[in-house]
């Protein structure tokens, strides 16, 4: 048996379904034969009748209706097309979504849907990694599932959650990525925690979503090119962080670099190095380094796109350059 990364979500959204009468899905196009933009809800809606169903072309609604719905005691899972329309739900996400607990003491557990990262010729509005626009936000959980049993795992316990949820969906892993057996069936690691996919000692690498794939690529060359033992971390979860997992990894290693296909400017890999040099800065051997998509709008032309992300040649670049440091 083998599952892709979207046949994961599928699965995971099927069971919460099928478990919890107060779960339904609501978005754009996720009813019927389309099955959403990516076909993570195809053939939904014809198992769970009048439980997945289709949404205005308005993601401002759609966050709105499931604020309500949330505070009314159901659970609603609501798909974006691209993490990037974020954006026009935003108020409703973060000024009502992540701070209804905090004003009111009612839960509003839903889970948004968000397809991030870049796929070639998508261009700057279809691609953009949106993770550290809502983690900016308290009351907001986020994660970034990079694996098959994660995607699966991660998304089920997002729906149980009485929080709410920003999933980052990678939208290259979906038919990219794809695992034997059956991720239910896989190991269910802790919603908020991290996790050492490598286990090395030179140098630590952190990393979560499509660029962990890379990374796991370096670290292979390194160590089989340079003899360099890297220790891959993967976070999942962004908001909040696993603080304790990544200050093991840098304890053990003595030097990092934290990789995203993310924009440079205030990002995820800012708040770790910042973690980092604040509670460890006494066991680094070598300054931690960033490596990130350039600092410009997502180009469209393949060639430019393809300079625009991080691959794995850049991240060995930067781990040599750490370990000679």
């Amino acid at each position: 048996m083998t599952t892709s990364y979207i046949e994961a979500i599928r699965r995971a959204l099927a069971d919460s379904l099928e478990h919890d009468p107060r779960v339904f899905i609501y978005g754009q196009d996720v009813a019927g034969s389309f099955g959403g933009a990516f076909k993570a809800t195809k053939g939904l809606s014809e198992r769970f009748p009048n439980r997945v169903i289709n949404a205005p072309i308005s993601e401002d609604a759609i966050a709105g209706v499931a604020v309500g719905a949330a505070i009314d005691g159901a659970r609603p899972v609501i798909e974006y097309q691209f993490a990037d329309f974020a954006t026009i739900g935003f108020n409703q996400l973060v000024n009502n979504a992540a701070t209804t607990f905090w004003r009111t003491g009612q839960i509003c557990p839903i889970v948004a849907r968000l397809p991030v990262g870049g796929t070639r010729g998508s261009g700057p509005f279809h691609c953009q990694m949106t993770e550290a626009w809502l983690s900016h936000h308290p009351g907001l959980i986020v994660v970034a599932p990079a694996t098959v049993p994660d995607a699966y795992w991660m998304l089920r316990d997002a729906i149980a959650c009485d929080d709410p949820v920003i999933f980052c969906e990678h939208k290259y892993l979906y038919s990219h990525l794809k695992d034997t057996g059956d991720p239910a069936q896989a190991e269910h690691i802790p919603f908020g925690s991290a996790v050492v996919r490598r286990a090395g000692i030179d140098c630590s690498i952190i990393s979560y979503s499509g660029m962990l794939h890379e990374c796991l690529s370096a670290a292979g060359i390194l160590e089989q090119e340079h003899g360099v033992s890297v220790e891959v971390v993967d976070l999942r979860c962004l908001r909040p962080l696993d603080t304790a997992t990544i200050l093991e990894s840098v304890a053990k290693t003595g030097r990092v670099v934290v990789a995203t296909e993310s924009f440079p400017f205030g990002g995820i890999p800012a708040e770790v190095v910042s973690v980092i040099t604040d509670l460890a800065f006494h066991l680094l051997d070598a300054p931690p380094k960033r490596i990130c998509a350039q600092d410009t709008p997502i180009p469209v032309q393949p060639d430019l796109y393809a300079m625009h992300r991080p691959h794995a040649g850049d991240i060995v670049t930067a781990v040599l350059e750490t370990v000679r440091y």
